[in-house]
């Protein structure tokens, strides 16, 4: 199968999670990614850990969002790599970048001067609060951006103070609408043959995140949304939603009748007002399920039509016979260090698509794509 964005050339500046992920959409979808990164040290996300774990000398962080990708070390303030890289970019058809405001441009490689010379590319930026403002030079950090986005509100109980995500949300989501903008100017370009800057930012990812609620906010006299004091999973929806306690584990509920609920658990909740009480009818159904294993929970409201499942963990879900009918994980290799990972989470024509290598070493490809492109003509 030939994959979508098969003979694309996509360079990658960027450096930390939003924009090398949104690079990695790309390269998952066959397009050639060439990674651009200072020949001492590299993208720092080499070395920005999730845990004590290193992989042939590099974070796992930087081994699951830079595979499938070429690396080419430059220092663009040196003026023969920096002759390079714009000579490379002449050539690309996509470049991602994630620098401060203002950095690319003074660097010569702000969007304008590179459309300037190649005026079909698409150059896909990533800020922290957008490109100007009285935010524009503060730190672009994922706990920071879900800071001040509100969304902390959201999670946890009514006793609970700010609870973050337990993801980097912003950036990750911050990606995947960069490759939107970016896909969306490619099939404009395939129209009118222009180029695009397409631009996006943590805080506007975390606001779209939250596109429903804030909506709700917005047209509700600006009242605050309040979280359950019981077992809170959104505070906008009535009660049974939420995660209860059984005797061996712990059980999710969604959306259902509580007169539906009521017959299933033998509680008296018909007729009640899932909104008005709904911290007390949560209390009763958590009280009931307490007594109780998982399993015997899950298997009786799943026979009445209740909505419902078991909250595993990742030995959990890995064991599980619908994740591996996914087919998600993947084995690449670095030299002789074997590494699994994700893959695509998206099939063509009921395949995966995409290459299956392993992140590569600073400048591993340089010699290669020197000679490839002619950058030293």
């Amino acid at each position: 199968m030939t994959a979508p964005l098969a003979g694309l050339l996509v360079i990658d500046m960027a450096q930390f999670l939003s924009g090398p992920s949104a690079a990695l959409r790309l390269a998952d979808l066959g397009a050639r990614v060439i990674k651009v990164e200072r020949p001492e040290g590299g993208d720092i996300c080499r070395t920005l850990y999730l845990s004590d774990t290193d992989l042939a000398g590099d974070s796992t962080l930087f081994h699951a969002i830079n595979r499938n990708k070429q690396s080419l070390a430059a220092d663009l303030k040196d003026p023969t790599d920096a002759r390079r890289v714009h000579r490379l970019i002449d050539q690309a058809d996509v470049v991602i970048q994630n620098f401060r405001p203002g950095v690319a441009d003074r660097l010569g490689f702000g969007p304008a001067a590179l459309r300037a010379r190649n005026p079909r590319l698409i150059v896909g930026s990533i800020s922290g609060y957008g490109e100007d403002g009285p935010w524009a030079a503060l730190p672009g950090q994922d706990l920071l951006a879900q800071a001040v986005s509100g969304a902390m509100w959201l999670s946890g109980s009514a006793s609970d103070g700010p609870v973050p995500f337990g993801l980097s949300v912003a950036d990750m989501l911050a990606g995947h609408i960069l490759v939107e903008g970016i896909l969306a100017a490619l099939v404009r370009r395939g129209i009118s043959g222009d180029g695009a800057t397409v631009e996006t930012s943590l805080l506007e990812a975390m606001v779209d995140l939250q596109f429903e609620v804030l909506t709700t906010h917005l047209n509700d006299g600006g009242r605050l949304p309040q979280r359950a004091a019981v077992d809170n999973a959104h505070a906008y929806l009535a009660a049974p939603y939420g995660v209860y306690r059984a005797s061996d584990g712990w059980i999710g509920l969604a959306m259902t009748p509580l007169d539906l609920l009521g017959r299933s658990l033998d509680l008296p909740l018909a007729g009640r007002d899932a909104f008005a009480e709904r911290d007390a009818i949560k209390a009763e159904i958590a009280a009931r399920l307490e007594d109780g294993t998982t399993g015997r929970w899950i298997d009786r409201l799943r026979a009445d039509g209740i909505w419902c499942a078991p909250v595993g963990d990742w030995p959990t879900l890995l064991g599980e016979e619908a994740f591996r009918r996914l087919d998600m994980l993947q084995r690449v290799a670095r030299g002789s260090t074997p590494i699994t990972t994700t893959r695509a989470p998206v099939r063509v024509d009921g395949g995966r698509v995409g290459a299956s290598t392993a992140a590569p070493r600073i400048g591993e490809h340089s010699d290669a794509i020197i000679r490839e492109f002619s950058l030293d003509d």
